[in-house]
């Protein structure tokens, strides 16, 4: 019974916010030590490194936040760098992988061919492709906007390729027998099917792009959030690291969420959980 009992969305955040409130209090705990604090940073030291980032000077509280204002960074520039190297891989590679996707699964010659292909290249661990990239790209956004497309496509890919796959051969059947062409199955039947595997697949999209865009960052790069975490790993200061972290998690749910809301907006007419058990 107790499994089936679902707590309101109120108690759900406060729950949540409490969890918060545990993990921050166990790692400020934890941070007392010296030892600890220089392996796992301090959580007022972290907060005042992000306040002073975006923050101007004279606002942020030195006895509040210790070691507040001490590296400051031109963060807005930075952090502008890595959202538009992942702004412009997510969409980039969102498209190829739909674009893809719906040509091998509509191309069964096609699909056959290419096949092995596909499995090699999404079995290569894309990041060895950074250095590479880097040399035909150059160290600006390009090099890590190619890389970060690499990992969006497959996930893309393979769930566009599966929508299709899936669709009814009843409801094929009966598109077919009310008269209706290729044109029109792709944009009545394919594309209605494919476009929830889609959406699945944007949400782990969109942390994927800010990885691939990182990772090139850490191999060669002048700017971006992963230039500034390295950085402060060369110095060891570990409080800078996990500012870095919080503001790239931060913005990746931001982002997430962005794109959670399109789907709420394009996905009305699908049931929601439990109607069709309903009916």
């Amino acid at each position: 019974m107790w499994s089936r009992i679902r707590p309101s969305e109120t108690t759900l955040r406060a729950w949540q916010l409490v969890v918060l409130v545990l993990l921050l209090g166990v790692w400020q705990l934890m941070s007392l030590n010296d030892k600890m604090a220089f392996f796992f940073g301090e959580p007022l030291k972290v907060a005042g490194r992000i306040w002073s980032w975006f923050l101007p000077v004279g606002i942020a509280p030195n006895a509040l936040f210790p070691d507040g204002l001490e590296g400051r960074a031109d963060i807005y520039v930075h952090l502008g760098v890595t959202l538009l190297e992942t702004v412009l891989a997510f969409f980039a590679g969102t498209l190829l992988g739909l674009v893809v996707g719906l040509w091998l699964a509509l191309a069964p010659t096609a699909s056959a061919i290419f096949d092995p292909y596909i499995k090699a290249a999404n079995s290569m661990p894309r990041v060895i492709l950074a250095p590479i990239f880097a040399l035909w790209f150059g160290l600006g956004i390009w090099s890590k906007v190619a890389l970060a497309v690499t990992l969006v496509f497959f996930i893309v890919f393979f769930n566009v390729y599966q929508g299709v796959k899936e669709v009814s051969p009843v409801v094929l059947a009966n598109a077919r027998m009310l008269g209706a062409n290729q044109k029109q199955l792709l944009r009545t039947v394919y594309l209605p099917s494919a476009t929830s595997w889609v959406f699945s697949s944007l949400h782990t999209s969109v942390g994927l792009a800010f990885v691939g865009a990182v990772v090139g960052e850490y191999l060669g790069s002048a700017r971006g959030v992963g230039y500034l975490i390295l950085q402060a790993e060369g110095t060891f200061d570990v409080n800078t690291v996990f500012a870095g972290i919080v503001v790239l998690t931060v913005f990746a749910l931001v982002l997430d969420g962005l794109v959670g809301r399109i789907e709420r907006r394009l996905m009305k007419w699908q049931p929601r959980a439990g109607e069709t058990e309903k009916l």
